[in-house]
């Protein structure tokens, strides 16, 4: 029997007193107040030690807990730097590890689904987990023709404890919101809930990551690992090894931070132009950094790991995003606000300034103007203030704007993405990946038009 069900009631117990330990703080920061505390200080304090609590316990759960601590990590960098220290360890350890399942437990789900001889389908197989995420956890093996292997064995109840975590988080969502500023914690939770399904169904998790594989087999920079093997709850992967991008945070070099950064820019916008699909689960734990780049040994590539959670993008990034990207670099105001409109970003019911809605869309446009960007936890730190200040026209324009479905996952990806780019602090030529890959980015030349019925 798994560990999930047996200690549901535990779990329960555990994020059920999240929200009491959150009023009991309050309490105790008013009393503070009524001492003649400042409400900076107070409320910085009241912040992290929320934040103090709130992660020890994700990160001792599975399930959606984890999940959702793994989703809020990445946005680590738009923090209080006097707050965000303490516990950005914890936040790291989030990325790359959970408590282990049991071997009994592992040998019993592959005997399920591979068979009682599934023993000889291995020439070695690893019973210590080399990896442990929210719904699964990965062994190290050796299939048995010689490959080098990731065998990922879904937790036994891993949906029912997922969307028990995500119901009971969501209760509470609104008491979570003031840990990242500028962030709805809600429609987080709502999304996640959403993609339950998805990200339990480890046949469409093997189609994308393969769909990738083939993709990228070729690619100088990048490396997705080829599936071996998929049944029911077991996936069966190449092995890649590498620097995880955690620790190229915690202590890479600018070298190493700078080509990760420009990396994982080039495949947030390629995946999509090249498969069809948005990996959309990008926080440091699935990416690596490997030696042996176009430029030999002391270059670098990016390995991409875990596709349990994609957006079907068959005609690649919707044209919209790159159209009002170059138009706003443009200084076409009216035209962008126009364009949002027809697209539904702003209710028919709603006017608004055109100029203050480009205010608003500054974390993709700064980095977008100039040939190279330097991505920094402190110009996080600012956005993200300036969108959580109720008096600023960003925190207004953000209650009005409306994101429709379509874009709601690639929203999240990108700004996920830009939130590793600033924990990682490294200068990336963006603008170089939009005008490659970004569909509408570079007007199209009529004259190509032209070449196309000639040839005809």
């Amino acid at each position: 029997m798994s560990d999930l069900p047996r200690k549901a009631v535990t779990r329960t117990a555990k994020l059920a007193a999240l929200p009491l330990g959150i009023a009991g703080r309050a309490t105790w920061g008013f009393g503070k107040r009524i001492v003649g505390e400042s409400a900076e200080l107070v409320g910085r304090e009241l912040q992290q030690r929320t934040a103090d609590q709130l992660f020890k316990v994700l990160g001792e759960l599975k399930g959606g807990a984890m999940k959702f601590g793994q989703a809020l990590s990445v946005f680590e960098s738009a923090l209080p730097e006097e707050v965000a220290g303490p516990y950005r360890a914890a936040l790291t350890k989030l990325q790359e590890a959970a408590p282990p399942m049991p071997t009994r437990t592992v040998h019993a789900v592959l005997e399920e689904r591979l068979g009682e001889g599934w023993h000889e389908l291995f020439l070695e197989f690893e019973d210590k987990p080399a990896a442990a995420a929210s719904i699964g956890q990965v062994h190290r093996g050796v299939w048995h023709d010689g490959r080098e292997v990731a065998v990922k064995v879904q937790y036994p109840g891993a949906g029912e404890a997922l969307l028990s975590d995500l119901n009971q988080l969501s209760r509470f969502s609104r008491l979570l919101g003031p840990l990242i500023p500028g962030m709805d914690i809600k429609p987080l939770i709502t999304e996640l809930k959403d993609r339950v399904s998805e990200e339990l169904d480890y046949g469409l998790e093997a189609q994308a990551q393969q769909a990738h594989a083939e993709e990228f087999a070729d690619d100088p920079d990048v490396i997705v690992p080829q599936v071996v093997h998929q049944s029911d709850q077991v996936l069966i992967t190449e092995w890649i090894d590498g620097i995880p991008l955690s620790e190229i945070i915690a202590d890479g070099s600018q070298e190493q931070r700078d080509r990760a950064g420009q990396l994982l820019a080039r495949f947030l916008f390629s995946g999509p132009a090249r498969t069809g699909l948005l990996h959309a689960d990008p926080h440091p734990g699935n990416f690596r950094l490997l030696p042996g780049g176009p430029e030999g040994e002391d270059d670098w590539r990016l390995g991409v790991l875990d596709f349990g959670t994609v957006d079907r993008l068959p005609g690649g990034l919707p044209a919209t995003i790159g159209e009002s990207l170059r138009m706003t670099l443009d200084g076409e105001a009216e035209t962008v606000y126009e364009l949002l409109c027809e697209e539904g970003f702003v209710k028919e019911t709603i006017e608004l300034e055109p100029d203050a809605v480009l205010d608003y869309l500054l974390p993709i446009i700064e980095p977008a103007e100039v040939e190279e960007f330097t991505f920094t936890r402190g110009w996080m730190r600012s956005q993200a203030a300036r969108v959580a200040d109720p008096r600023s026209p960003a925190y207004q324009l953000a209650k009005q704007l409306n994101l429709p479905p379509s874009y709601l996952l690639i929203h999240r990806v990108t700004l996920s993405t830009i939130g590793v780019l600033c924990q990682l602090g490294a200068t990336v030529r963006l603008r170089e990946e939009l005008e490659e890959w970004l569909p509408g980015f570079v007007p199209e030349d009529p004259a190509d038009g032209e070449d196309a019925v000639a040839e005809a």
